[in-house]
């Protein structure tokens, strides 16, 4: 252990101080970023936007104003590009918040920049398909953006940078999985491949945090597992607080794009196993703490999980109507309004 994580330790309570943590890890970010850069591969939003389909809508160019009966989408795909549209939109936020977090050494801002420029084309080519296919309200859509930048974003662990680069990991791997997933069961074979885009970036800024992560938990062991039980038990995704989000979440669950299942078996348990997180040594007391209490909460999680896949079943069968198959179908289950 360096003479900076020695000091790192600010509490009994083992949380780790920002600037420990940065200058401890930034040796590692940037390793990390390096291997970032000659991995991404460049791509261009306008690439992947069926610009044909587009047409003028009302306002002073005179077009057709939109009516729900223009989307060819499922209503669990329509509110799932939303939240994930209006989610990539709160940008600044994010930035400010990682910034303000790590920004104290050269390495982590120059990834944090990049990660910004890199996620910022992901609103741009979502924006772009759904205002040239007509996928959405493209009024309500705007004043829904105005209404969530307006408040803004906090991920909570401004005093706990450790569950701040926990809380990034798990939401980076559930993003991938909501774009991949919401892709395919969008019937549109270029909305597919735009979120199969998308998926791949978000993928490689989930390795970059999913291996700073691992480098964290052998510079500050029991500070980061700590992070990791704070993180995996208060977990919400960043749009949560947008209006309507709670009806939009219950949709996309039972069409399969996003469940407390897939949560469990696709986002929290491949990352705990990749770490070794039940199969590390040489813990202190706070990070047996936090590793029971993060054994606790899996289990709940996987109780929560299968409770739901029970009554979804018993839904299904007992109602008749069907969900989101192979994005062909959609049941009245999950119909807009």
């Amino acid at each position: 252990m360096s003479v900076t994580n020695a000091n790192a330790v600010t509490n009994a309570n083992a949380v780790a101080n920002a600037d420990a943590v940065t200058a401890e890890l930034g040796p590692d970010v940037a390793r990390l970023l390096d291997r970032h850069l000659r991995t991404a591969s460049e791509w261009f939003p306008h690439q992947y936007v069926p610009w044909g389909r587009g047409q003028d809508f009302d306002g002073p160019l005179g077009g057709e104003a939109w009516a729900c009966s223009q989307s060819e989408l499922p209503a669990a795909v329509r509110g799932a590009l939303l939240v994930n549209l209006l989610t990539e939109d709160n940008l600044p936020s994010y930035h400010h918040e990682l910034l303000t977090t790590y920004g104290r050494e050269e390495a982590w801002r120059v990834w944090i920049h990049r990660w910004t420029a890199e996620e910022d084309r992901h609103a741009t080519v979502l924006r772009a398909y759904l205002h040239t296919t007509r996928g959405v309200d493209p009024v309500a859509l705007e004043r829904a953006r105005i209404a969530h930048l307006s408040t803004g974003f906090a991920v909570g662990y401004a005093d706990e940078p450790l569950a701040a680069l926990a809380y990034v990991l798990l939401q980076e791997r559930a993003t991938r999985l909501t774009h991949r997933n919401t892709g395919r069961a969008s019937a549109d074979p270029v909305c597919e491949q735009m979120l199969r885009r998308i998926a791949v970036d978000e993928n490689l800024h989930m390795l970059f945090y999913r291996d700073l992560a691992t480098a964290a938990l052998s510079a500050f062991p029991d500070e980061m597992m700590r992070g990791l039980a704070r993180a995996v038990t208060e977990f919400r995704m960043p749009g949560h607080a947008l209006r309507g989000f709670n009806g939009v979440a219950v949709k996309m669950a039972f069409a399969g794009i996003y469940d407390l299942c897939l949560h469990r078996d696709q986002v929290v348990m491949p990352i705990l196993r990749h770490l070794g997180v039940f199969d590390r040594t040489g813990l202190g007391p706070v990070g047996e703490a936090a590793r029971e209490r993060l054994a606790r909460d899996v289990e709940e999680l996987s109780q929560k999980a299968d409770a739901f896949a029970e009554r979804r079943a018993a839904l299904l069968e007992s109602s008749g109507r069907r969900l989101l198959v192979d994005g062909v179908t959609h049941s009245t289950v999950l119909s807009p309004e």
